[in-house]
C-alpha cells in the first residue's frame, strides 16, 4: 500500500558512526522519528568517504534496520557532507525584470538563485548551497522577503558553498550501492543549525559549533540569515589520539577514558584520583592521574576553540553574537567543556539538545546532541519537499514474499551471531587466562 505522507528519511555518514533515520512532520507540526540506526563508521576520515565498501556496509546495516523499525521502505535520502574541502564564499547577483508593473514573484527569485549556481568555481569543485542573504529591489536595500513587491532590477546577496565533486560523487556512490537514491546533499552545520538552534538565538546572532569525531563545524547566524560556515579538519578523534600518545595506550581504552573520565579543564579535575588501565598483552597495569588527563584534553581542546573563534572573527559578527555560542556534536558532551569556551571566548555558551523539534514523545537516546546533524537532516528534508511541494511516496506494507526473504534473512543472521558468540566466549576464556597467568 503506497500512501502520501509527511515522511522523509536521512543518512549521516560521519567519522565516527553512520546513522539512518526515518521521521514524519506530527500534526502538531513536530517531528516523530520512527525509526534510527546507528553503527560504527570505518571508512570515513574528517568527512570524507575513503574507503566505499565499509561505508555501503555500515550504511546497508543501519538503513535496513531503520526500514525494519519503521515499517517503511524509503527510496530516497537526504544526506550530510562536511569535510576540509568544503569552502564558502559571498557573492551578489541580479536579474533585470520586464516591467515595472509586474508583481516580483517566486519564479523570479528562483531564476536569481538558478543564476548563481552558473558563476565558475575552480576545477574539480561544484556548488552545494545557493544561501540568499538579503534581497535588494532597484534601490531599497535590507528587503528580506521581495515576493510581491514592484520593481525593474532584483539584486540579492548569497552565501554560496562549494564542495569537490569527488567527494560529493563517493557519498552518492555509497548511497546507490545499497539501492537508495540522494535526494540532496545537505551541508551538516546547516542540518545541525536546524535542529538545535532557535530563531530567536538566529535573530541575536549566535555561532553554531557541532564538535563531531572528524570535524569540527561551524556556522553563523545573524538577523536570521546565515552569515558564515565552515568545516574544521579536526575533532573529538585528535583528543583521543592525544591521550593514546600521551598515557602509551590502546585507542580504545584512550576513547573510554576520554567519555567516562575527561575534562576539558585540567585545574578542575581531581589530583587525588587516578583510573588504572590494564597493561598490554600480560605488562603491568598503568596509573593515570585524571589531572594529568584533564590537561591532555584541554590543550588540543584549546586549539580547537582557537580555530572556531579565527573562523567566527572571520565572518565579521564576532562582536554581534547576543546569543553566543551553541555547542552540539558528540564532543560536545565532554565534561566542563561549555566553561572553555566560555572563558576562552567571553561569550554566552550552552549545549544544543536536538528536542527543540522534536516531538514530546521522542525516546531519549535520539535528545542527544551527537544525533543533532541525523536529526537536522530530517527538518531539512521536510522543509525541501514543503519549498517544492512534493511529498515522498513510501511504502508502508510490503509483500508476502519480501517478508519471506526477510525472515530467511533474519535466521541467517541469527546463525552467524551465535557463531559470533562463541567466537566471542573463546577470545574471552582466553583473555582470562591470560590475565590469570599475569596474576601468577
Amino acid at each position: 500500500m503506497a500512501q502520501h505522507e509527511k515522511i522523509v528519511a536521512a543518512v549521516d555518514i560521519g567519522t565516527t558512526k553512520i546513522v539512518s533515520l526515518v521521521g514524519r512532520l506530527s500534526d502538531q507540526g513536530r517531528l516523530e522519528v520512527l525509526g534510527i540506526s546507528q553503527t560504527a563508521s570505518k571508512g570515513v576520515k574528517r568527512g570524507v568517504v575513503l574507503n566505499i565498501e565499509e561505508t555501503v556496509h555500515a550504511i546497508q546495516t543501519t538503513a535496513a534496520e531503520a526500514m525494519e523499525q519503521s515499517g517503511i521502505r524509503f527510496r530516497e535520502v537526504f544526506v550530510g557532507i562536511a569535510g576540509q574541502h568544503i569552502k564558502s564564499v559571498r557573492n551578489r547577483g541580479y536579474i533585470n525584470r520586464d516591467s515595472y508593473d509586474d508583481e516580483i514573484t517566486r519564479e523570479d527569485l528562483k531564476n536569481l538563485i538558478e543564476d548563481m549556481y552558473k558563476i565558475p568555481v575552480d576545477v574539480g569543485e561544484e556548488i552545494i548551497h545557493v544561501l540568499p542573504q538579503s534581497y535588494i529591489v532597484d534601490s531599497e536595500t535590507g528587503v528580506k522577503n521581495p515576493v510581491g513587491m514592484f520593481g525593474k532590477r532584483l539584486e540579492a546577496n548569497f552565501h554560496i558553498v562549494i564542495g569537490q565533486i569527488s567527494s560529493a560523487r563517493n557519498i552518492e556512490k555509497c548511497i546507490n550501492r545499497v539501492g537508495l537514491g540522494v535526494k540532496q546533499l545537505v551541508l551538516e552545520p546547516l542540518a545541525s543549525s536546524a535542529a538545535v538552534l532557535t530563531g530567536d538565538e538566529k535573530e541575536a546572532g549566535v555561532a553554531l559549533v557541532d564538535i563531531g569525531g572528524g570535524t569540527t563545524d561551524v556556522a553563523v547566524y545573524y538577523d536570521d540569515v546565515i552569515r558564515h560556515t565552515a568545516v574544521i579538519p579536526f575533532g573529538g578523534n585528535v583528543i583521543t589520539r592525544d591521550i593514546k600518545e600521551g598515557c602509551a595506550i590502546l585507542q580504545r581504552q584512550a576513547e573510554s577514558l576520554k567519555i567516562q573520565f575527561g575534562s576539558a579543564l585540567g585545574d578542575l579535575a581531581q589530583e587525588d584520583k587516578v583510573v588504572t588501565i590494564p597493561g598490554i598483552s600480560g605488562r603491568d597495569p598503568k596509573e593515570i592521574s585524571f589531572r594529568s588527563l584533564a590537561y591532555i584534553i584541554q590543550s588540543r581542546m584549546e586549539e580547537i576553540i582557537d580555530a572556531v573563534i579565527y573562523e567566527i572573527e572571520n565572518s565579521g559578527y564576532m562582536d554581534k553574537l547576543s546569543a553566543g555560542i551553541v555547542l552540539t556534536g558528540g564532543g560536545s558532551m565532554l565534561k566542563h567543556l561549555n566553561q572553555l569556551v566560555k572563558f576562552k571566548t567571553g561569550l554566552d555558551v550552552r549545549i544544543g539538545f536536538p528536542s527543540e523539534r522534536l516531538a514530546a514523545d521522542t525516546p531519549d537516546e535520539v535528545n542527544q546532541p551527537m544525533f543533532a546533524t541525523s536529526v537536522g537532516l530530517l527538518l531539512k528534508g521536510l522543509e525541501y519537499y514543503e519549498e517544492k511541494e512534493e511529498e515522498m511516496v513510501v511504502e508502508e506494507t510490503m509483500e508476502m514474499e519480501e517478508a519471506e526473504t526477510k525472515a530467511t534473512d533474519r535466521k541467517h543472521r541469527r546463525g552467524v551471531k551465535k557463531g559470533k558468540i562463541l567466537e566471542s566466549l573463546k577470545n574471552t576464556l582466553s583473555d582470562i587466562f591470560d590475565e590469570s597467568d599475569v596474576r601468577m
